[in-house]
Formats: structure tokens, C-alpha cells, sequence
């Protein structure tokens, strides 16, 4: 089983959002794809294209994004049940000061925002048991 979420930061200036979407496997708690881009389709199907393929399949929990809906269809979908990912989510913006408040830090560049959290969910799968 899969949990799904997204989280907001800011490039190059602050009124540019860019959102971070995130798939844990549930028994795990690793995580097993991520997406850098904007909150729409796109964003939502670059997310599904990182999953391994064992979990496109998957029993899917999400926060109810109508944008999920064009990836994850039918009974693989459930709305809720995403606690898991948001805690996850909430160590990320501790832990990384570029995802901590838009007024305090953020990338000049997306290259620089991508490095950091892919250096960050690397680090952070070999540290679970």
C-alpha cells in the first residue's frame, strides 16, 4: 500500500510555487517515488512514472487531489489515511531549511531544490531498518 502526499516551496522567487510529491510503501515507511514539479496532471502522472513497478498497482491513499484521479483509478484509490506521509512531510520541512517558511529560504535554481531532497530521501531510506 502506497501513501501519496505533496509539499509546497518556492525557486527563484516567491511567487513561483513548486511542489514535492511524495509515494511511501505504508509497511516500510520508504520511500519509493518522488516528483519535483507543479500541482497539477503532470505533476501527478511524473509522480506515478517514479514508482517501481511492483507499486503501480498498488493500493493508493491520498489526500483526495483531483489531480490523482487521472493515475490512480478506481478501487486502488482511497481518500485519507495519509498520516504516515504527512509526518514524513513534516520532517522534511525540519530537517531542510529551503522547505522551512517562503520568507526565510529558498532556491535560486530547481537543479539545487532537486539535489538536496534526493540526497535527503537517499539518506533518510538507508537509515530505516
Amino acid at each position: 500500500m502506497l501513501e501519496c502526499d505533496e509539499l509546497c516551496t518556492f525557486v527563484g522567487r516567491h511567487d513561483r510555487p513548486l511542489w514535492i510529491w511524495l509515494a511511501m510503501d505504508r509497511a516500510t515507511r520508504r520511500i519509493v517515488g518522488c516528483f519535483i514539479g507543479q500541482r497539477d496532471a503532470p505533476g501527478a502522472f511524473g509522480l506515478w512514472q517514479s514508482l517501481p513497478t511492483p507499486y503501480l498497482d498498488a493500493l493508493c491513499h491520498t489526500d483526495g487531489l483531483r489531480e490523482y484521479r487521472s493515475v490512480v483509478f478506481g478501487a486502488l484509490h482511497h481518500i485519507g489515511g495519509t498520516q504516515h506521509i504527512e509526518r514524513f512531510n513534516a520532517t522534511l520541512r525540519l530537517r531542510l531549511a529551503h522547505l522551512v517558511r517562503q520568507s526565510l529560504s529558498f532556491c535560486r535554481q530547481q537543479a539545487n531544490l532537486e539535489t538536496l531532497v534526493w540526497l535527503f530521501l537517499h539518506r533518510y531510506n538507508l537509515s530505516l531498518p
